[in-house]
């Protein structure tokens, strides 16, 4: 089968022709040749191993495509801008702590709370967590919770949530002072100073299952009857008794249904007085049918 391809021509070299030049020497004219390459297939001029072929056809790169790969370089510049941003503000020494403010004492004063966080001082506000608040705080039994908020450039908002101190307990010639747990936050050499009840222990130390047994009731109670009360004694876990600073005395019983009976008691008391008939004894052991006497 005849090849379809057409011929090359590649220009020739100077030949001279014994016909044109008569032998003489003279120069000839320059003869084109024209050849066929050997072989079916043509191999475009300047192709070799390792070079594209001339006639591949580029084609643009497709729009979906390109806007996937924009969108990815556009997340990583935003990525590393962004941590940029992050590492200067977690170091940056324009956020350090220079104030403290305290708000929710009342048995420790604001300055012994910030003399315990002086630590924090010149350390980045963002670097600064809850938990390294609470851990400097820890030695200050008054503080039961704290909650921290940072206030940019270079303030610190500490709120104290302190334990409710509810008896005074007596030592020896002081009185200490306890919340619920019986942990002791303060002492005082006259219970007269603080409106609490005093926890009667017997002339004796008094039992741990006596002890939490009164100061459970005592929790129970608003702070206005908290405040009335004289003293609080137990004979058992289940006969826990108040005294009241005007004499009264309150049959609480056990310490269940607590808040019930804080509830029951408090409006017994408010009930207007006879003074034909003093009330004597509260009893509030059976919530739901108390008696007065």
């Amino acid at each position: 089968m005849a090849s379809t391809r057409r011929p090359t021509y590649r220009a020739g070299t100077r030949t001279p022709s014994p016909e044109r030049s008569g032998g003489s020497g003279g120069t000839g004219t320059e003869v084109i040749s024209a050849s066929k390459n050997a072989g079916d297939t043509d191999t475009a001029p300047g192709s070799g191993p390792g070079s594209a072929p001339d006639n591949v056809l580029s084609f643009p790169e497709p729009k979906a495509k390109r806007r996937k790969r924009i969108l990815l370089s556009t997340i990583g510049v935003l990525a590393v801008l962004m941590a940029g941003i992050l590492a200067a503000a977690v170091y940056s020494p324009v956020l350090a702590l220079r104030t403290v403010t305290v708000d929710g004492t009342k048995l420790l004063s604001a300055d012994q709370v910030r003399a315990a966080l002086a630590p924090l001082q010149g350390k980045p506000l963002p670097q600064i967590s809850k938990e390294d608040v609470s851990a400097l705080l820890k030695p200050l039994v008054q503080v039961k919770e704290v909650s921290t908020q940072g206030r940019p450039p270079s303030t610190l908002e500490v709120r104290v949530t302190e334990r409710v101190p509810v008896a005074l307990v007596k030592q020896g010639e002081t009185f200490q002072l306890v919340d619920v747990d019986g942990v002791q936050l303060s002492k005082t050499a006259d219970p007269t100073s603080v409106p609490l009840p005093v926890i009667d222990e017997g002339g004796g130390a008094l039992a741990t299952e006596l002890f939490h047994a009164i100061t459970a009731v005592l929790g129970a109670l608003p702070a206005d009857v908290l405040a009335r009360l004289s003293n609080a004694s137990a004979a058992s876990a289940d006969a826990v008794e108040l005294r009241l600073v005007d004499g009264q005395t309150i049959i609480w019983g056990n310490a269940g249904e607590k808040e019930l009976k804080a509830r029951v008691l408090a409006a017994l008391l408010k009930a207007p007085a006879d003074p034909k008939n003093p009330v004597r004894i509260y009893d509030v052991s059976v919530p739901r049918h108390p008696v007065t006497r």
